[in-house]
C-alpha cells in the first residue's frame, strides 16, 4: 500500500492550478441518468471517486468517454440505453455519493434499486431525508437487504418537501428527481452550498425549470424531458481552502489558480484573522502571511456559508502552531476528530471537549509516522507535515485519492519535499 513521505521545514512559492470539484461533479455525472441524450463535462479531475461514479454509472448502462485536453479533463455521457437500475453493494460501498442515482433513476425510469452507501467512516449520515423526500414525490420505498428499492412506475409528482434539517446530498437528489415530476416542487430548508448551485445550473442548461439558486428555497416546475448539455465543474472550494492553509502554515507566497473568493468567504474570513491575506489576481487569488506569525482564532463548521465541515480538519492543523488557542467546534458531523490523535503524536497540544477541540498553539510539530483515517483527516496530517520537523510517513493514502488531484506533485511543484512512496519503497 502506498505511503506519502514529506520533509517538513519548506516554504510553499509559487503557483497552484485548483481542479473541477470533486462534490460537483459526482452529481452531475448522475444527470446523465435524467436524458437519452449525450452531456459533457469539462474540468473533471481525476479522483478515485470520479472512477468509482464512472463505474456506477457504467453499470447501469450509461456509455463513458474521457477525453484529456492539456491539464484538463473532460467527461461525455450518454444514457440512452439503461440496462439496470439496480446500483450493487460491491460499488456503493465505496463512496456514500453512490446514493445520487436513487432520484433520476425512479425519476426517468420508474425504479431503482440501491444498495445503502458507504464511504468516509465520519458519521451515520442516514440516508432516511433522501428515502422521506422521493416518497413525498410519490414513490413507494422499502428497505430489502441492505437495498433500498424505490418504485413509481407512474412517475413523480412535483409536492412541497420541506427538510427537518439542511442535507446537501438530499437536496442534490431531490432536485434531480423533481426536474422530471409532474407539476411544481418546492424543496424548503434546501442546502445552499456552491456545488448546488452548479448542479441547478446544469439542470437548466439541459431544459430543467428551477428558480431560487443559492437559496433555501428552490423551485422546481417539472418537464417532460431533459437534452444535453456542455457544463465546466466549478473550482474545488475544498481543494482551494487547504491548498491556502498548506500556504499559510508553511509561510508561503502563492497563487491559486482558478480559485474563486466568493466560494470560500467563511474560509478567508477565518484565515483573515489568523494573519493571512488573499488579494485577488486575474487568475485566481494570492495567498500569503499578513506579516509574522499566525494567530488563533475560534471556527464553528456550518452548512454554507459558513465555515465548511470539510475544512476543519486542515484549519486544525493551521492551528497547532498558531500562537495562543483557539477553539474548534463540528455541528455537522459527529465523528469528526479522528485526526486528533494523529495530530498529537506529532507534538501538537489538542484537548477534544465532546463537539469542540481546544487547540493550543506550540512552537514546532515533529515529523512521525500517522495513519489516515478518512480524506479531509489525512491532507490535515500532509499540512502538519509541511511544517513539521523530520519525516511524516502517511500511511493509507487511498484516503487522498478520493478528493485530492495530484496532490503530492502541486506540493513539490511549490517547493515542499513531498513524494509518494510505493509499497516496498525504504522510508
Amino acid at each position: 500500500m502506498d505511503r506519502i513521505r514529506i520533509r517538513g521545514g519548506k516554504t510553499l512559492k509559487g503557483e497552484i492550478r485548483i481542479s473541477g470539484a470533486k462534490n460537483a461533479a459526482l452529481p452531475l455525472m448522475c444527470t446523465a441518468l435524467l436524458t437519452d441524450k449525450e452531456i459533457r463535462f469539462d474540468r473533471v479531475p481525476d479522483l478515485a471517486d470520479i472512477t468509482t461514479m464512472t463505474n456506477l454509472l457504467a453499470q447501469h448502462g450509461v456509455e463513458v468517454t474521457t477525453k484529456l485536453s492539456g491539464k484538463e479533463r473532460s467527461v461525455t455521457l450518454c444514457g440512452s440505453n439503461i440496462t439496470d437500475t439496480t446500483a450493487p453493494y460491491d460499488l456503493v460501498r465505496k463512496m456514500r455519493a453512490s446514493v445520487l442515482v436513487l432520484g433520476p433513476l425512479v425519476a426517468r425510469h420508474g425504479q431503482a434499486r440501491v444498495s445503502l452507501p458507504g464511504g468516509c467512516a465520519i458519521g451515520t449520515r442516514p440516508v432516511d431525508l433522501h428515502i422521506k423526500g422521493l416518497q413525498q414525490l410519490g414513490a413507494e420505498i422499502d428497505l430489502q437487504e441492505g437495498y433500498i428499492v424505490a418504485r413509481a412506475p407512474k412517475g413523480l409528482t412535483g409536492a412541497e418537501v420541506t427538510f427537518p434539517k439542511v442535507s446537501v446530498g438530499a437536496t442534490e437528489n431531490l432536485l434531480m428527481a423533481a426536474a422530471l415530476a409532474k407539476g411544481e416542487t418546492h424543496l424548503i430548508n434546501a442546502a445552499r452550498e456552491p456545488e448546488i448551485t452548479d448542479l441547478a445550473k446544469c439542470l437548466i442548461g439541459m431544459g430543467a425549470k428551477i428558480e431560487g439558486l443559492g437559496t433555501d428555497h428552490l423551485k422546481i416546475q417539472g418537464v417532460d424531458s431533459l437534452h444535453g448539455v456542455n457544463h465546466p465543474v466549478v473550482a474545488d472550494r475544498i481543494e482551494a481552502g487547504t491548498y491556502a492553509m498548506a500556504v499559510a502554515i508553511t509561510n508561503g507566497d502563492v497563487e491559486l489558480i482558478g480559485a474563486q473568493h466568493d466560494l470560500i468567504g467563511s474560509v478567508t474570513s477565518v484565515m483573515s484573522q489568523a494573519g493571512v491575506e488573499f488579494s485577488e489576481t486575474p487568475r485566481g487569488l494570492r495567498v500569503k502571511r499578513t506579516n509574522g506569525d499566525l494567530v488563533g482564532v475560534d471556527v464553528m463548521t456550518e452548512p454554507f456559508p459558513g465555515f465548511p465541515t470539510d475544512l476543519q480538519a486542515q484549519v486544525m492543523a493551521l492551528m497547532t502552531t498558531a500562537q495562543g488557542a483557539s477553539m474548534i467546534t463540528e455541528t455537522i458531523f459527529e465523528n469528526r476528530f479522528m485526526h486528533v490523535p494523529e495530530l498529537t503524536r506529532m507534538g501538537a497540544s489538542i484537548n477534544v471537549h465532546g463537539a469542540s477541540a481546544m487547540v493550543r498553539g506550540v512552537k514546532r510539530l515533529t515529523g512521525a509516522p500517522v495513519m489516515a483515517t478518512d480524506l479531509r483527516a489525512s491532507v490535515s496530517l500532509v499540512l502538519a507535515g509541511l511544517v513539521a520537523e523530520g519525516d511524516t510517513i502517511l500511511n493509507r493514502v487511498y484516503h487522498l485519492d478520493r478528493g485530492y488531484e495530484r496532490l503530492t506533485h502541486k506540493l513539490s511543484a511549490c517547493g515542499a519535499e513531498i513524494e509518494r512512496l510505493s509499497d516496498g519503497a525504504a522510508e
